[in-house]
């Protein structure tokens, strides 16, 4: 059977997306394999794998590029500018071909937000490197995704503290 590069959605309400596609770069970079991630909407310097990963791991590449939380009602045009500035970075780096893993985090949020079109993505998906794996984070995954992927796991929200109030906490949520 022909070694194939998968897509892997992780998707849901519930805590855990983005720290599940880490933990495979992480388990991958054991490998030696590269991993580029793409961080839609978060800001950069305000995760801690923006510090982490760079320094003590040279496979994992994370590229922030986003301007935090975006709402409904909210000038979409800067957020736009991010997305496409990310998504030539990505088209650049995957050029070079040195990744074995590509983390498109957030990437359903941006869809959903209309900050990128479906057809762009689907297209690239179709397209992307034959053994290239494609990781995609978010809520609300759209359904076009879901079908194009090979693996997706939904993340369930069953209880989380911020129902209490409690804000965001450093290392844990972010």
């Amino acid at each position: 059977m022909e070694k194939k590069g998968i897509i892997i959605v992780f998707t849901g309400n519930g805590k855990g997306k983005t720290t599940a596609a880490l933990g495979i770069a992480l388990r991958a970079s054991g490998y030696g394999m590269k991993t580029l991630m793409i961080q839609f909407i978060k800001e950069k310097g305000k995760s801690g794998e923006h510090n982490v990963c760079p320094s003590l791991n040279e496979n994992i590449d994370i590229q922030p590029f986003g301007m935090g939380f975006v709402f409904r009602g909210d000038d979409l045009r800067p957020h736009i500018a991010m997305a496409e500035e990310a998504w030539f970075l990505m088209e650049d780096a995957l050029r070079v071909g040195n990744h074995h893993i590509l983390i498109l985090d957030e990437l359903s949020v941006v869809m959903n937000l209309g900050l990128l079109t479906m057809e762009r993505v689907t297209e690239f998906l179709a397209k992307k490197p034959k053994d290239l794996h494609v990781i995609i984070t978010g809520r609300d995954a759209p359904e076009e995704i879901i079908r194009l992927a090979d693996v997706v796991t939904e993340m369930k929200e069953i209880k989380h503290i911020y129902q209490q109030g409690v804000k965001a906490i450093k290392g844990i949520d972010y």
